[in-house]
Protein backbone atom coordinates (compact mmCIF):
# COMPACT_ATOMS: atom_id res chain seq x y z
CA UNK A 1 0.00 0.00 0.00
CA UNK A 2 1.42 3.37 -1.08
CA UNK A 3 -0.52 6.40 0.12
CA UNK A 4 -0.76 10.05 -0.90
CA UNK A 5 -1.70 12.45 1.89
CA UNK A 6 -3.51 15.69 1.06
CA UNK A 7 -4.24 18.01 3.96
CA UNK A 8 -5.64 21.51 4.35
CA UNK A 9 -6.92 21.99 0.80
CA UNK A 10 -9.14 24.82 2.03
CA UNK A 11 -11.32 25.00 -1.06
CA UNK A 12 -8.35 25.79 -3.34
CA UNK A 13 -9.31 23.84 -6.46
CA UNK A 14 -6.35 24.83 -8.71
CA UNK A 15 -3.84 23.71 -6.06
CA UNK A 16 -5.78 20.47 -5.61
CA UNK A 17 -5.68 19.74 -9.34
CA UNK A 18 -1.91 20.30 -9.39
CA UNK A 19 -1.42 17.79 -6.59
CA UNK A 20 -3.79 15.24 -8.13
CA UNK A 21 -1.76 15.29 -11.35
CA UNK A 22 1.33 14.30 -9.37
CA UNK A 23 -0.62 11.73 -7.35
CA UNK A 24 -1.84 10.07 -10.54
CA UNK A 25 1.72 9.95 -11.88
CA UNK A 26 2.92 8.37 -8.63
CA UNK A 27 0.46 5.49 -8.98
CA UNK A 28 -0.66 5.37 -5.35
CA UNK A 29 -3.08 2.83 -3.95
CA UNK A 30 -4.97 5.24 -1.68
CA UNK A 31 -5.38 8.94 -1.03
CA UNK A 32 -5.89 10.13 2.54
CA UNK A 33 -7.70 13.48 2.75
CA UNK A 34 -6.48 14.71 6.10
CA UNK A 35 -8.97 17.41 7.01
CA UNK A 36 -9.85 21.06 6.35
CA UNK A 37 -10.84 20.18 2.83
CA UNK A 38 -13.49 22.65 1.76
CA UNK A 39 -13.48 25.85 3.83
CA UNK A 40 -12.17 28.32 1.29
CA UNK A 41 -13.01 29.87 -2.09
CA UNK A 42 -14.57 26.88 -3.91
CA UNK A 43 -16.00 24.57 -1.24
CA UNK A 44 -18.63 22.67 -3.21
CA UNK A 45 -16.37 22.25 -6.23
CA UNK A 46 -13.58 20.79 -4.12
CA UNK A 47 -15.89 18.33 -2.35
CA UNK A 48 -17.29 17.23 -5.72
CA UNK A 49 -13.81 16.81 -7.18
CA UNK A 50 -12.67 14.72 -4.22
CA UNK A 51 -15.81 12.60 -4.43
CA UNK A 52 -14.93 11.83 -8.07
CA UNK A 53 -11.78 10.05 -6.86
CA UNK A 54 -13.96 7.22 -5.64
CA UNK A 55 -13.19 4.38 -3.29
CA UNK A 56 -9.44 4.90 -3.14
CA UNK A 57 -9.98 8.02 -1.02
CA UNK A 58 -10.01 7.91 2.79
CA UNK A 59 -11.58 10.99 4.36
CA UNK A 60 -10.55 12.42 7.74
CA UNK A 61 -12.32 15.32 9.46
CA UNK A 62 -10.75 18.63 10.37
CA UNK A 63 -12.00 21.54 12.42
CA UNK A 64 -12.87 23.47 9.26
CA UNK A 65 -15.03 20.63 7.96
CA UNK A 66 -16.81 20.38 11.29
CA UNK A 67 -17.36 24.15 11.41
CA UNK A 68 -18.73 24.24 7.85
CA UNK A 69 -21.28 21.54 8.72
CA UNK A 70 -22.22 23.45 11.87
CA UNK A 71 -22.63 26.66 9.88
CA UNK A 72 -24.94 24.80 7.49
CA UNK A 73 -26.97 23.71 10.52
CA UNK A 74 -26.96 27.21 12.02
CA UNK A 75 -25.03 26.07 15.10
CA UNK A 76 -21.54 27.41 14.32
CA UNK A 77 -19.99 29.29 17.24
CA UNK A 78 -17.75 32.11 15.92
CA UNK A 79 -14.11 31.84 16.94
CA UNK A 80 -13.21 35.50 16.49
CA UNK A 81 -11.03 34.68 13.47
CA UNK A 82 -11.42 36.42 10.08
CA UNK A 83 -12.12 32.93 8.74
CA UNK A 84 -15.48 32.95 10.55
CA UNK A 85 -16.95 34.76 7.54
CA UNK A 86 -15.77 31.91 5.33
CA UNK A 87 -17.87 29.46 7.31
CA UNK A 88 -21.12 31.37 7.00
CA UNK A 89 -20.52 32.06 3.32
CA UNK A 90 -19.19 28.57 2.58
CA UNK A 91 -22.17 26.85 4.20
CA UNK A 92 -24.38 28.72 1.77
CA UNK A 93 -22.52 27.13 -1.14
CA UNK A 94 -23.11 23.56 0.05
CA UNK A 95 -25.88 21.09 -0.59
CA UNK A 96 -27.32 18.81 2.05
CA UNK A 97 -25.20 15.99 0.63
CA UNK A 98 -22.05 18.09 0.99
CA UNK A 99 -22.95 18.90 4.58
CA UNK A 100 -23.67 15.27 5.43
CA UNK A 101 -20.33 14.14 4.03
CA UNK A 102 -18.41 16.70 6.09
CA UNK A 103 -20.41 16.07 9.26
CA UNK A 104 -19.72 12.34 9.14
CA UNK A 105 -15.94 12.42 8.87
CA UNK A 106 -13.91 10.52 11.50
CA UNK A 107 -11.35 12.10 13.83
CA UNK A 108 -8.74 9.42 13.09
CA UNK A 109 -8.20 6.53 10.67
CA UNK A 110 -5.49 3.88 10.48
CA UNK A 111 -3.97 2.52 7.26
CA UNK A 112 -1.27 -0.12 6.80
CA UNK A 113 1.43 1.45 4.63
CA UNK A 114 4.31 -0.39 2.96
CA UNK A 115 7.50 0.03 4.94
CA UNK A 116 5.80 1.95 7.75
CA UNK A 117 3.24 -0.46 9.14
CA UNK A 118 0.04 0.84 10.76
CA UNK A 119 -0.14 4.61 10.31
CA UNK A 120 -2.66 6.78 12.15
CA UNK A 121 -4.02 9.85 10.37
CA UNK A 122 -5.65 12.78 12.15
CA UNK A 123 -6.04 16.40 11.20
CA UNK A 124 -4.61 17.99 14.35
CA UNK A 125 -4.18 15.49 17.19
CA UNK A 126 -5.80 12.23 18.21
CA UNK A 127 -7.93 13.97 20.83
CA UNK A 128 -8.90 17.30 19.20
CA UNK A 129 -9.32 18.36 15.56
CA UNK A 130 -8.33 21.94 16.42
CA UNK A 131 -5.32 21.37 18.70
CA UNK A 132 -2.12 23.09 17.63
CA UNK A 133 0.99 20.90 17.74
CA UNK A 134 4.16 22.11 16.04
CA UNK A 135 7.54 20.84 14.94
CA UNK A 136 9.11 22.36 18.06
CA UNK A 137 6.35 21.51 20.54
CA UNK A 138 7.60 19.83 23.75
CA UNK A 139 7.83 16.05 23.75
CA UNK A 140 5.34 15.92 26.62
CA UNK A 141 2.78 17.68 24.42
CA UNK A 142 3.23 14.92 21.84
CA UNK A 143 2.91 12.23 24.50
CA UNK A 144 -0.35 13.70 25.78
CA UNK A 145 -1.85 14.51 22.38
CA UNK A 146 -1.38 10.98 21.02
CA UNK A 147 -1.61 8.99 24.25
CA UNK A 148 -4.63 7.08 23.01
CA UNK A 149 -2.90 5.76 19.88
CA UNK A 150 -0.98 2.50 19.59
CA UNK A 151 0.44 3.42 16.18
CA UNK A 152 4.06 4.57 16.20
CA UNK A 153 3.67 6.58 12.99
CA UNK A 154 1.17 9.45 12.92
CA UNK A 155 0.33 11.85 10.10
CA UNK A 156 -1.21 15.19 11.02
CA UNK A 157 -1.97 18.55 9.36
CA UNK A 158 -3.56 21.75 10.65
CA UNK A 159 -0.44 23.94 10.99
CA UNK A 160 0.09 24.16 7.19
CA UNK A 161 3.87 23.60 7.55
CA UNK A 162 5.56 20.38 6.39
CA UNK A 163 7.81 18.57 8.84
CA UNK A 164 8.87 15.20 10.18
CA UNK A 165 10.15 14.52 13.69
CA UNK A 166 10.50 11.88 16.37
CA UNK A 167 8.79 12.42 19.70
CA UNK A 168 9.53 9.73 22.26
CA UNK A 169 9.95 7.09 19.51
CA UNK A 170 6.77 8.09 17.71
CA UNK A 171 7.32 9.31 14.14
CA UNK A 172 5.12 12.31 13.37
CA UNK A 173 4.70 13.63 9.82
CA UNK A 174 2.96 16.76 8.58
CA UNK A 175 2.62 16.99 4.78
CA UNK A 176 1.90 20.72 4.89
CA UNK A 177 -1.03 22.38 3.16
CA UNK A 178 -2.32 21.93 -0.37
CA UNK A 179 -4.23 25.20 -0.47
CA UNK A 180 -2.75 27.52 2.17
CA UNK A 181 0.96 26.75 2.57
CA UNK A 182 3.17 28.62 5.01
CA UNK A 183 6.83 29.21 4.27
CA UNK A 184 6.84 28.14 0.60
CA UNK A 185 4.95 28.54 -2.66
CA UNK A 186 3.28 25.55 -4.29
CA UNK A 187 0.87 22.89 -3.05
CA UNK A 188 2.33 20.57 -0.40
CA UNK A 189 1.51 16.88 -0.03
CA UNK A 190 3.23 13.67 1.09
CA UNK A 191 3.91 10.28 -0.46
CA UNK A 192 4.10 7.39 2.01
CA UNK A 193 5.45 3.91 1.31
CA UNK A 194 7.99 2.53 1.65
CA UNK A 195 9.63 5.87 2.54
CA UNK A 196 8.22 9.25 3.55
CA UNK A 197 8.61 11.90 0.84
CA UNK A 198 7.38 15.44 1.37
CA UNK A 199 6.34 16.79 -2.02
CA UNK A 200 5.43 20.16 -3.47
CA UNK A 201 3.39 20.65 -6.66
CA UNK A 202 3.79 23.86 -8.64
CA UNK A 203 0.99 25.39 -10.68
CA UNK A 204 0.25 28.42 -12.87
CA UNK A 205 -0.24 31.22 -10.36
CA UNK A 206 -1.97 33.59 -12.77
CA UNK A 207 -4.41 30.93 -13.96
CA UNK A 208 -5.14 29.91 -10.38
CA UNK A 209 -5.76 33.53 -9.39
CA UNK A 210 -8.25 33.93 -12.24
CA UNK A 211 -10.11 30.76 -11.24
CA UNK A 212 -10.32 31.74 -7.58
CA UNK A 213 -11.28 35.34 -8.37
CA UNK A 214 -14.64 34.04 -9.63
CA UNK A 215 -15.47 33.10 -6.03
CA UNK A 216 -17.68 35.44 -4.02
CA UNK A 217 -16.05 34.41 -0.74
CA UNK A 218 -15.49 37.37 1.62
CA UNK A 219 -11.85 38.42 1.41
CA UNK A 220 -11.11 36.53 -1.81
CA UNK A 221 -8.63 39.19 -2.93
CA UNK A 222 -6.65 38.73 0.30
CA UNK A 223 -6.81 34.95 -0.05
CA UNK A 224 -5.27 35.16 -3.51
CA UNK A 225 -2.62 37.67 -2.45
CA UNK A 226 -1.60 35.72 0.67
CA UNK A 227 -1.96 32.10 -0.48
CA UNK A 228 -1.36 32.09 -4.23
CA UNK A 229 0.86 34.99 -5.23
CA UNK A 230 2.75 35.00 -1.91
CA UNK A 231 2.62 33.04 1.33
CA UNK A 232 3.14 33.82 5.02
CA UNK A 233 6.54 33.15 6.54
CA UNK A 234 6.83 29.90 8.45
CA UNK A 235 8.65 31.81 11.21
CA UNK A 236 5.75 34.23 11.55
CA UNK A 237 3.24 31.37 11.53
CA UNK A 238 5.19 29.49 14.19
CA UNK A 239 5.22 32.55 16.43
CA UNK A 240 1.45 32.94 16.14
CA UNK A 241 0.68 29.24 16.54
CA UNK A 242 3.02 28.87 19.51
CA UNK A 243 0.94 31.42 21.39
CA UNK A 244 -2.27 29.68 20.33
CA UNK A 245 -0.88 26.36 21.58
CA UNK A 246 -0.04 27.97 24.94
CA UNK A 247 -3.55 29.39 25.18
CA UNK A 248 -5.08 26.02 24.37
CA UNK A 249 -2.91 24.30 26.96
CA UNK A 250 -4.12 26.76 29.59
CA UNK A 251 -7.74 25.95 28.76
CA UNK A 252 -7.31 22.17 28.74
CA UNK A 253 -8.24 20.26 31.92
CA UNK A 254 -5.27 18.83 33.81
CA UNK A 255 -4.83 15.05 33.43
CA UNK A 256 -6.61 13.13 36.19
Amino acid sequence: MRVAVLSDIHGHLPALEAVLAEVDAAGVDAIVLNGDLADGPLPAQVIDRLAELGERTIWVGGNGDRWLAAAFDGTFQPTGSPADAWMTWGAGQLSQAHRDRLAGLPLTVTVDVDGLGPVAFCHATARDDNEIILVDSPVQHYRDAFAGLREQVVVIGHSHMPFERLADRRRVINPGSVGMPYGHLGAAWALLGPDVVLRRASYDVDAAARTLAASTMPGIEEFIAENVRAVPSDADALAVFTQVARDQAGQRPAPS
